[in-house]
């Protein structure tokens, strides 16, 4: 009887909750994916304007639900100097969204390097990684295959995980709900890294 009732709650209040890193450099529009995405999944979230966003010192934190699946994202500084905190939070995380500033192509080996360290680190070992082509509503931006290309030494370091490469314009809001489902049907099927169960509230 207590299992059948406890199953019940379970159903009823509780969600599975699991946390995504938002990795990548600084201005790559990290923090704007983040408020796009609690936009798009939260009803009642009236979301900050997206103009005022300004470089992550630290972290943010959002949740957003998708159906009886919760993803609180940490959203990581991705200045040079706070890079080498991003190790502190793998051990506790499900999933990662890597993103990448299709726009700054000067710039696009250093977040190679950033990117190779992320999937090198075996407390990431079997974790799913959405890379998101950030600002693809540039016209000016590297395409998919550009990027994947510039990208291909870190390959055989994905390993057999789940791993995608999409387009993505968080200042537009193309992609993000497409990304945000991807990541939670990984999530949902990672065995290895089971969630943290959660009161709705």
């Amino acid at each position: 009887m207590y299992t059948l009732l406890s199953g019940l709650y379970k159903y009823m209040f509780q969600k599975d909750e699991y946390c995504v890193l938002i990795l990548g450099l600084d201005n790559a529009g990290k923090t704007t994916f983040l408020e796009q995405s609690k936009t798009r999944f939260n009803k009642n979230y009236k979301g900050m304007s997206l103009s005022k966003i300004t470089t992550t010192v630290g972290l943010n934190i959002g949740t957003v639900d998708v159906g009886k699946t919760r993803l609180m994202f940490w959203d990581l500084g991705g200045q040079e100097e706070l890079q080498s905190l991003w190790d502190k939070y793998y051990a506790e995380c499900h999933g990662v969204i890597y993103v990448i500033d299709s726009t700054d192509e000067e710039r696009l080996s250093e977040s190679k390097q950033a990117f190779e360290k992320v999937v090198s680190s075996e407390a990431l070992d079997g974790v799913p990684i959405l890379v998101l082509a950030n600002k693809q509503d540039v016209e000016t931006c590297l395409s998919i295959p550009d990027i994947k290309t510039a990208f291909s030494d870190c390959t055989c370091k994905i390993g057999r995980r789940d791993c995608l490469t999409q387009a993505c314009s968080a200042l537009t809001g193309k992609g993000v709900r497409e990304g945000i489902e991807w990541m939670v049907k990984c999530v949902v099927r990672n065995i290895h890294r089971p969630p943290r169960q959660r009161d709705i509230t």
